[in-house]
């Protein structure tokens, strides 16, 4: 059933990606970072493992707005009448050849990476979850894209991670950026490898009940 009264979407991670992905869908979301301890978490299975800790992050901040924890200056000035918040929580992770890697720890690190990704294919995984806090349901969902990395030489991968861009970035590559330079194809949804698939973000909403419309800020 569709609720009448456009719903607050939370934003539990800081990634200025996911931010962008969201505004330019006509969404207007609150970012609240969970900083939960991502170390906690070990997984062989690649979905259940992006899937357990986007599900860390949503949570946390659910509990904060239950609890009255979480500070959100939006929630005191809007005028706009609020009868639930959307929590939204999302990590990545790319699988390359059976190995799970995040964020490299160092340009060393950045630059071996790469040496095992040029030429490959990896597996783009990014855990979805959305939870509705008044009515306490919780959707957990992966979307999954295949990456086909260009067999760059030694010096771009230099040349490249001394940029910054890849330490930063789940997969050591930014699609959205220069790094878009050395994917050859992909396989899937394509915000998904930026860090938000925004199509499973739609079916999730659909499937609590809410329209995309019913979130767009104009």
């Amino acid at each position: 059933m569709t609720q009448p009264v456009r719903p607050l979407l939370i934003l539990a991670s800081a990634s200025p990606a996911r931010r962008k992905l969201l505004r330019d869908a006509g969404f207007e979301p609150i970012v609240c970072p969970s900083n939960v301890d991502e170390s906690q978490v070990q997984s062989a299975n690649p979905i259940a493992l992006v899937q357990t800790l986007a599900q860390l992050k949503a949570e946390h901040i659910a509990e904060g707005i239950r609890r009255k924890s979480v500070e959100m200056s939006a929630l005191e000035t809007s005028s706009e009448p609020r009868d639930t918040t959307l929590v939204l929580g999302c990590d990545s992770i790319l699988s390359l050849d059976g190995t799970i890697y995040g964020k490299p720890d160092s340009p060393e690190d950045a630059i071996a990476r790469w040496k095992l990704m040029r030429g490959n294919v990896g597996e783009l995984h990014t855990g979805h979850v959305l939870i509705d806090t008044a009515r306490n349901m919780t959707l957990v969902n992966c979307a999954m894209t295949r990456v086909h990395f260009a067999d760059i030489d030694d010096a771009t991968i230099e040349a490249y991670i001394a940029t910054g861009e890849p330490l930063g970035c789940a997969g050591c590559f930014a699609i959205d950026g220069r790094g878009s330079l050395f994917v050859e194809k992909i396989e899937g949804c394509h915000t998904n490898v930026i860090g938000l698939s925004l199509p499973l973000l739609h079916r999730m909403l659909v499937e609590l009940g809410y329209a995309p419309q019913q979130l767009w800020t104009n």
